[in-house]
């Protein structure tokens, strides 16, 4: 690719404009290609999102699907930009940088729980598509005013998005295993810490052994309110762990640059 001379992948996911435009209309698109594949991983997963089912659902053989899209690993990057397509104003309400990136961060949450193939993505390269320049200019505008350097801010991004996915994943693995062992989380909760004060040896493992001995996993089954901590409970402790991180970076004036 010569220099200043944009890829054909880059074209398509940006959705510039090629050739003269004169001509007949194509009966399909890149967005009906990929809104489909969306639709049906949010279904199924992205097991259900493969060229022959899109081709089916969309009457066309699979491989006219490649006059739109160039490989199965570019599909799954149209998909992603798609699918994280809400963001770009998520910090202009946002009363300090703290609100702001709490609001950011939360709103990629939503998007993972709206679609939940989205943390089975693979992550090849930096944020390239619209949308996700989107998210990155929406968490840069929530720290414009604080004294960090553009690395560090966008090191800040990168270890919010990675918690995000992380946090998305391990929920969506747990509840997977709750469903197949059709146990309630409570009940989850309580089982795994008896069965682990009976197994967790003191004089191995001291710290953790006082921790299964005193019921904290009992508790959390049964707390006060009746209602055992749910995933977005987690995730905001989590969140509000690294913002505290955050702070204290913008407190000390002096960031860790990654």
């Amino acid at each position: 690719m010569a220099d200043g001379e944009l890829s054909d992948e880059l074209v398509r996911l940006w959705r510039l404009p090629t050739g003269s435009g004169l001509g007949r209309r194509a009966a399909l698109d890149i967005d009906t290609v990929v809104g489909t594949a969306v639709e049906l991983a949010d279904r199924a997963g992205l097991a259900g999102a493969t060229l022959p089912k899109i081709a089916e659902k969309l009457g066309v053989t699979p491989m006219s699907l490649y006059r739109y899209i160039g490989s199965k690993d570019e599909l799954l990057t149209l998909m992603g930009d798609m699918a994280f397509a809400p963001g770009a104003e998520l910090a202009d309400a946002a009363t300090s940088w703290r609100a702001g990136l709490r609001a950011w961060a939360t709103g990629l949450w939503s998007a993972y729980q709206l679609h939940p193939w989205l943390a089975d993505l693979p992550i090849s390269s930096p944020p390239r598509g619209p949308n996700a320049i989107a998210w990155m200019d929406a968490g840069l505008r929530a720290m414009r005013d604080i004294d960090l350097d553009r690395m560090t801010k966008v090191g800040t991004l990168t270890l919010l998005s990675g918690y995000v996915n992380f946090a998305a994943r391990m929920a969506q693995q747990l509840e997977q295993g709750r469903r197949q062992r059709k146990i309630d989380p409570a009940v989850a909760a309580r089982e795994y810490g008896q069965e682990m004060a009976e197994l967790v040896a003191p004089a191995q493992f001291p710290d953790a052994a006082e921790l299964f001995a005193v019921g904290t996993f009992a508790a959390q089954a049964a707390p006060p309110t009746g209602n055992p901590a749910d995933p977005e409970d987690n995730f905001l402790f989590g969140l509000g762990v690294i913002l505290d991180g955050v702070q204290a970076i913008v407190g000390s004036g002096s960031p860790h640059r990654p």
